[in-house]
C-alpha cells in the first residue's frame, strides 16, 4: 500500500483487509471471518451455513421487532492476466484517493461500508428498535445455488423475515449515489437447435439447410414486441447471444444450428408467457427443434415506501444529490431476497471498473457510503 494502515479510516482500513485475502468464487479467503470477529465483537448472533463449498452466513443483533438486513457477497472474478494490472489484484492500493484491487467496487469496499455503519450506530443507539442482521455469501460471482438462495430457504424455515434489505452491489453510476437499484429485470435463457439435413452444398435439393430455416424465424423473433414495459421497467428485450452451425467445411451444408438468446423481462409479463410465443412461432415456421430453458432470474421491484425512502434521504443528506432508481443491469441475489416479501434496494460504489483490470473507487467514497448506511439505519431503526 502506498499508505501507513494506521492512517486510514476505519472503513478503508477494513475493505484493505479484505481486498487482501484473495477469494475467487465460490472461495471466501477468511473475509467471513474478519467480518464475524467484528460483528460478534457488537453482540451479534453468528449462524454460520456452509453449502458444499460455500461459506455463507446469518448474523443478528435485536430480539424482536422490524429487521433491516445488510446483504452482500465476499467472492470476486477472476483476475484475468496479472502483468495486465498496474498492482496486484490482492495487494490493495491507494493513490491520489483512488483505491485499487479486486473487490474493491464489487463489493468488499461497500461490506466495509456496512460493518463500520453497524459499529458507529450500536455506540450511538445501543437501545435501537429492532434488529440488525447480515446476509453473506461467497456464491454470488458463481453459479448462485449454495450461496443466498439457500440462505433464504434457512430464514424461511425460521420464520425470519427481513423487512428491509441493503444490497451493497455496485449501483452508483457516475458519482456516489446517483443511482441505486430498487428492482432488476428478469432474465431467461434459451438454447435453440433447429434441425436440418447435411449435404453436398452443391445439392441443396438432397439437403435441408437449418440456417435457411432458421433465419425468418429468428428475424420474427426480433422483431417482436414483448410488452411496452411500466413504470419502473422498460420493455422486454430479446438478445442472440451466439449462432453456431456448420463443420467448417465450405462444401457442406451442416444437419443443424444452435442459437442461443436471452430475454431481460419486466413484471408486464411472465417466464411462461414468453416461452409459449417463442414456441408458437417457431411451430408456424414448421421447424424441427429442440430448445433448452433456463430461468436464471424472476424480475423484481420495491416500490416507493419506508427503505426507499430512508435511502433516498440519507443519501441527499450525505451528498447533496437526487439519486435516480433504476432497475437496469444484470441480476443480484436481491432476486432470491424479494421472495421472502422483502422490500430490497441496492446500494453501493460506482460500478465503472466492475470485474476490470485495475478494479478501483475513490477511496474516500467508503467514508461517505458508512455514514449514508449509518443515516438509513437511524431512519428505519431509531
Amino acid at each position: 500500500m502506498t499508505q501507513d494502515n494506521e492512517t486510514l479510516s476505519a472503513t478503508l482500513s477494513l475493505a484493505c483487509d479484505l481486498i487482501s485475502r484473495p477469494s475467487v468464487s465460490p472461495l471466501d479467503g477468511g473475509c467471513q471471518d474478519v467480518m464475524i470477529e467484528r460483528l460478534q465483537a457488537l453482540g451479534f448472533a453468528i449462524h454460520r451455513l456452509p453449502f458444499a463449498d460455500v461459506d455463507n452466513f446469518w448474523a443478528v443483533k435485536g430480539e424482536s421487532g422490524p429487521v433491516l438486513c445488510f446483504a452482500g457477497h465476499t467472492d470476486v472474478v477472476p483476475t484475468g492476466k496479472l502483468e495486465d494490472w498496474q498492482q496486484p489484484p490482492f495487494e490493495p492500493t491507494i493513490a491520489d484517493d483512488i483505491l485499487y484491487g479486486r473487490g474493491a467496487a464489487d463489493m468488499k469496499g461497500a461490506l466495509a461500508a456496512m460493518v463500520t455503519a453497524c459499529e458507529r450506530f450500536v455506540e450511538e443507539h445501543p437501545n435501537h428498535t429492532g434488529r440488525i442482521a447480515f446476509l453473506i455469501t461467497s456464491d454470488e460471482e458463481g453459479p448462485a445455488i449454495n450461496g443466498t438462495v439457500k440462505v433464504v430457504d434457512w430464514l424461511r424455515e425460521q420464520k425470519t423475515i427481513p423487512n428491509w434489505c441493503v444490497i451493497g452491489e455496485p449501483s452508483s453510476n457516475q458519482q456516489l449515489g446517483d443511482m441505486v437499484k430498487n428492482g432488476r429485470r428478469g432474465s431467461l435463457n434459451a438454447i435453440l437447435t433447429i434441425k436440418g439435413t447435411q449435404g453436398h452444398i452443391a445439392y441443396p435439393h438432397m439437403a435441408d439447410n437449418p440456417i435457411h430455416r432458421a433465419a425468418p424465424a429468428l428475424a420474427e423473433l426480433m422483431a417482436q414486441h414483448w410488452d411496452e414495459g411500466n413504470d419502473f421497467f422498460p420493455a422486454t428485450s430479446f438478445q442472440v447471444s451466439n449462432i453456431n452451425g456448420g463443420t467448417g467445411a465450405t462444401n457442406v451444408i451442416p444437419g443443424d444450428v444452435t442459437v442461443v438468446f436471452n430475454f431481460r423481462f419486466s413484471t408486464e409479463v411472465t417466464a411462461p408467457e414468453l416461452q409459449q410465443r417463442v414456441e408458437a412461432i417457431l411451430a408456424q415456421h414448421e421447424l424441427r427443434y429442440d430448445i433448452e430453458w433456463n430461468l436464471s432470474g424472476e424480475p423484481f421491484i420495491t416500490e416507493p415506501g419506508d427503505l426507499v425512502t430512508a435511502v433516498v434521504d440519507s443519501i441527499k443528506k450525505e451528498t447533496g444529490l437526487d439519486t435516480a432508481l433504476s432497475t437496469s443491469g444484470g441480476t443480484s441475489d436481491g432476486r432470491f431476497i424479494a421472495k421472502l416479501g422483502t422490500q430490497v434496494i441496492e446500494l453501493g460504489t460506482v460500478n465503472a471498473t466492475i470485474h476490470k483490470v485495475d478494479e478501483q473507487i475513490v477511496a474516500s467514497d467508503l467514508d461517505k457510503l458508512s455514514t449514508i448506511y449509518q443515516s438509513i439505519l437511524k431512519n428505519l431503526l431509531c
